[in-house]
């Protein structure tokens, strides 16, 4: 980024933590906004997050620690937030900086419950914020990787190909590879879709399911994933790239995926509650899911797959009797 613009970001999990890191790589002070004070100490004397990616390590010199999200928006130019997207609206809520003329750039896999809208659109609508001064960062990148200095790749989408530029030089590096989009939007959704196909894929496999039915499982969620984007956003899009089809394989198929994880669990006969209250993450998916049926509901596009998920956590159907209608309609 240009010497003017101070990158922050916003969160204190995992993808917070790694987006952080990458930061660090490149920029001389990164903000860090997180609620918890004792964590804000502990990174301070210790060099990394105890809570999520702890191995890795994290030069506090460079860091702008702060949990107070005022002194952040006004402090910084270029605001990244990590927030579970089931959280974004209480911390929204403490805002009284404005956000006028800031870039916002969402790494936020979800839908904002409070609205149904993607957060690209929820900063456009309920902020205000210009279209071209959005962006988002996506995958597939699981934060554990980067953690580990694992060659990752990473699409950034922003309408103003400048400020993705910029973006994109500020998170590279030997082991982040980064390419550039105009598809805000069908990137901000693919990147909320894929963690409901990662918890279909979670479910199949708690249900005893296995590879070959996993392959047909994620061949017809590209596709449907494909129409949905479609109804929602239509412009020219292959979305057979890294940030539509990648990430939803790595979603689909990665022991990291915390959204696959929880679908195991319900497969395996745990209930919605019992589950969350067993992971120490948040699935993002599961809020998603909820979003997702209403919008399809409203735009007509065939998803037999977040159907089958949705009458499955929201509709309290069996998981066994849905997945056996649900093979019936794959191909």
């Amino acid at each position: 980024m240009s010497e003017h613009q101070k990158i922050a970001v916003f969160g204190g999990g995992s993808w917070a933590t790694a987006i952080v890191k990458m930061l660090t790589e490149n920029l001389e002070t990164v903000g860090w906004y997180m609620r918890s004070v004792q964590t804000i100490k502990y990174i301070k004397e210790n060099d990394h997050n105890p809570k999520y990616l702890s191995s890795a390590e994290l030069d506090a010199t460079h860091l702008d620690l702060s949990s107070n999200i005022n002194y952040m928006v006004a402090n910084y130019d270029v605001l990244i937030f990590a927030i579970p997207s089931a959280f974004l609206t209480s911390e929204l809520g403490k805002l009284k900086k404005s956000l006028k003329g800031k870039t916002i750039f969402s790494a936020i896999k979800g839908i904002v419950p409070e609205t149904g809208l993607i957060v690209g659109e929820h900063f456009n609508i309920q902020y205000n914020i210009p279209l071209e001064n959005i962006g988002v960062i996506t995958g597939p990148c699981h934060a554990e990787e980067v953690a580990m200095e694992r060659l990752s790749y990473l699409t950034i989408a922003c309408q103003d190909e400048e400020k993705a530029k910029k973006m994109s030089l500020a998170l590279e590096s030997d082991y982040i590879k980064t390419k550039i989009s105009d598809d805000i939007i069908g990137t901000e959704y693919a990147a909320m879709l894929k963690n409901i196909y990662a918890i279909a894929a979670g479910m199949a496999h708690g249900l005893g399911y296995g590879d070959n039915f996993q392959s047909v499982l994620m061949s017809n969620a590209i596709r449907e994933m494909k129409r949905f984007i479609k109804k929602v956003h239509k412009m020219k899009r292959n979305i057979n790239d890294s940030a539509y089809l990648g990430d939803l394989l790595v979603t689909g198929y990665s022991v990291f995926s915390r959204n696959r994880q929880f679908g195991n669990m319900i497969g395996k006969g745990y209930t919605v509650k019992s589950a969350q209250m067993e992971m120490s993450m948040i699935a993002e998916g599961y809020y998603a899911t909820n979003s997702a049926f209403k919008i399809k509901e409203e735009n007509g596009a065939k998803t037999p797959i977040i159907d089958a998920v949705y009458n499955i956590l929201y509709g309290n159907k069996n998981p066994k009797k849905e997945f056996k209608k649900l093979t019936n309609k794959l191909d």
